[in-house]
């Protein structure tokens, strides 16, 4: 059913449990892992002039590739068959990703959600959120950060 699993990691914590579970699934399923890292270009727009692009660029890739690195290590403890394909993109991540899983014929996409509620979600918004409106790749939420309280939404 699913030959093709996408999950994008931006690296942050709890990341590993995503990667876990697309890994058993993928395990599960015979499918090909796709680990995405997008590059936030829209987070150059607040550099000083002065900033040198291709220096912040490059240490965003750095930052992508450790992601990339740590999320393949995830993958080989627990599904070590599973065969893994990396990427880095530039852009908007949400945009990003979507574009990946549909030029890649990705089954699914796999991807974290912090359960954010009420003003946090509204004020922080969610790329997750923007992927699922978004995308014609079905999409499975993984929730990576405590469930808030019924109080909270």
């Amino acid at each position: 059913m699913y030959a093709d699993i996408l999950v994008p990691t931006d690296g942050s914590p709890g990341t590993d449990r995503i990667v876990e579970h697309a890994a058993a699934l993928a395990d599960e399923h015979g499918s090909t892992l796709h680990l995405l890292y997008v590059v936030n270009t829209a987070s150059f727009a607040n550099l000083p002039m002065e900033s040198s692009y291709e220096g912040v660029a490059s240490m965003l890739e750095q930052e992508g590739e450790t992601a990339l690195d740590d999320a393949a290590e995830t993958v080989e403890r627990v599904a070590p068959d599973v065969t893994v394909e990396r990427a880095i993109r530039e852009g908007s991540p949400a945009p990003e990703i979507v574009s990946y899983a549909t030029d890649s014929g990705c089954d699914v996409i796999t991807m974290g959600t912090h359960g954010r509620g009420g003003i946090n979600r509204l004020l922080l918004g969610s790329v997750a959120e923007r992927v699922v409106r978004k995308s014609p790749v079905p999409v499975l939420t993984v929730r990576v950060g405590e469930i808030p309280d019924e109080s909270e939404e």
